[in-house]
């Protein structure tokens, strides 16, 4: 018999809303990727206008989150995530109506824009509406498994729109879910909101923006412009004098944008180190290892896709059961545990070659789906060491150290693969078994780098006698 608490159909109902609107965020991170052939034949796009059309979005949604994280916590929760999935919902019905290359990328930065109002609400709106620790991370459990479904699915869906229907129907999905999560929205989520709070600070706010666009753009074009090229140098520049100066603004600030005491908290502060190892492995090998079953392997779109359907599965069962393993071991044991089964299972993808099958891939898979199903414990601990006040820029961090992480790991990965792979050529190797021989070193370090946020999980998750809190200028309020 459990003396588990059990939530309120109401309850019910707002996690449902916060989870389709995860859902469909994430989702449009990666569903897009294999429409391409069809949306360059039919838009006429070069190049530079394809890489567009996926970059547009990570740009806007990565360096426009802590401002929707923070514009939740001063206009309220609830509003905001509304006005972000209306923005949504909008821009997603424009992407697939649209008939030239400039009216869908303009399309995909709207649908960023959106997001990112998004995205960190939904987690400042568990926080809010669900105030019991145990409650919490089950919402959390079910959180992380929709964002990392969505993930997981977003090719095997893309690849069936476009083999089936068209490539519009990628975008169009997304306004029957965007309206069924607007309703739910407004029927069963408080307002919610930081008390006192003196205003938006512009200035950090600004700042904010400039540091994450910069910072993204670099890491989005490094490779077709050259790490060296003076775009890329005057972008990595600029970001680092603005963040050097969004340090220095909110430390002198009476309304910082963010209370820089939060990253005293070596739970908050070492779980988001864990975190970005972890989104550097997973998202940067599922990109490259997307390319081998089908570069490789000769997967077609839908096969690729369903290849991943498994870990997809193994997700949501290690996510399910994340809450009650850290519950019953301690979240320092059961996240770095999950994170060390993880990193074994992307390192054993190196040991796969040119002749494996789709039941060959199965045992890789499943093993980095269930440990990074039990990973979603670490979301739940770094949002208890949140302070209510700051729930939504705390998020905003968060979710936005997890999109930069994610880029570096495709940037970096990608650096380290095609390094081996022309020394690999140099040496005579064929071109496939040069493409092995860098994408094994790739997934190696990946295996490696998230291992090792399983032993910084042990350090900072781990309880101590005293906990450093975070001041906070008042306790939340809750707005009808």
């Amino acid at each position: 018999m459990s003396d588990r608490p059990t939530m309120s159909r109401r309850q019910r109902l707002a996690l449902l809303a916060v989870s389709l609107a995860t859902f469909m965020t994430y989702l449009d991170n990666n569903i897009v990727n294999v429409a391409i052939p069809d949306i360059q034949r039919e838009l006429q796009l070069d190049t530079a206008g394809l890489e567009w059309v996926v970059s547009a979005y990570i740009l806007t949604f990565s360096a426009l989150m802590l401002m929707g994280g923070r514009l939740a916590d001063l206009l309220g929760r609830r509003r905001i995530l509304v006005i972000g999935l209306v923005v949504f919902g909008a821009s997603s019905l424009a992407a697939g109506l649209a008939s030239s290359a400039e009216m869908l990328i303009g399309a995909r930065a709207i649908q960023g824009v959106g997001a990112a109002l998004v995205t960190p609400t939904t987690l400042a709106i568990i926080s809010a509406t669900f105030t019991d620790t145990r409650m919490r991370n089950a919402a959390v459990a079910v959180w992380g498994s929709v964002s990392a479904v969505s993930v997981a699915l977003g090719p095997l869906l893309g690849g069936v729109f476009t083999q089936y229907v068209s490539w519009g129907w990628i975008f169009f999905v997304n306004v029957p879910v965007g309206i069924i999560a607007i309703v739910l929205t407004l029927a069963a989520v408080d307002e919610s909101r930081a008390s006192g709070a003196a205003g938006v600070d512009i200035p950090g706010l600004s700042l904010s923006v400039v540091t994450l666009s910069a910072l993204t753009f670099a890491l989005i074009q490094g490779h077709g412009l050259g790490w060296t090229s003076w775009p890329i140098l005057v972008a990595f520049t600029i970001a680092a004098l603005s963040a050097m100066a969004f340090l220095r603004v909110e430390r002198r600030s009476n309304a910082p944008m963010i209370d820089l005491t939060l990253f005293r908290s070596r739970p908050y502060s070492g779980g988001l180190v864990a975190l970005m190892l972890f989104a550097f492995g997973l998202f940067g090998i599922y990109f490259f290892t997307s390319l081998y079953v089908q570069g490789v392997l000769g997967f077609s779109p839908t096969k690729a896709g369903l290849a991943f359907l498994p870990m997809a599965v193994c997700m949501v069962i290690g996510s399910a059961l994340s809450d009650r393993v850290a519950e019953r071991f301690g979240p320092h044991r059961s996240v770095s545990t999950a994170l060390l089964l993880m990193g074994s299972g992307i390192a054993s993808v190196s040991l796969l070659g040119a002749d494996t099958d789709f039941i060959g891939l199965m045992p890789s898979f499943v093993v980095v789906g269930m440990g990074g199903g039990l990973t979603i414990s670490l979301t739940a601990s770094v949002l208890s060491h949140m302070p209510a006040e700051q729930s939504g820029i705390g998020s905003g961090i968060f979710n936005a150290s997890r999109e930069v992480a994610a880029l570096l790991g495709i940037t970096v990965l990608g650096a380290i693969l095609t390094a081996q792979q022309q020394s690999s050529l140099r040496t005579g190797a064929p071109p496939m078994d040069a493409f092995l021989d860098g994408f094994r070193v790739a997934v190696l370090i990946a295996g490696i780098l998230v291992a090792a946020g399983g032993l910084v999980a042990w350090y900072a998750l781990r309880p101590t006698r005293e906990r450093i809190e975070v001041p906070v200028a008042a306790p939340s309020a809750l707005a009808s």
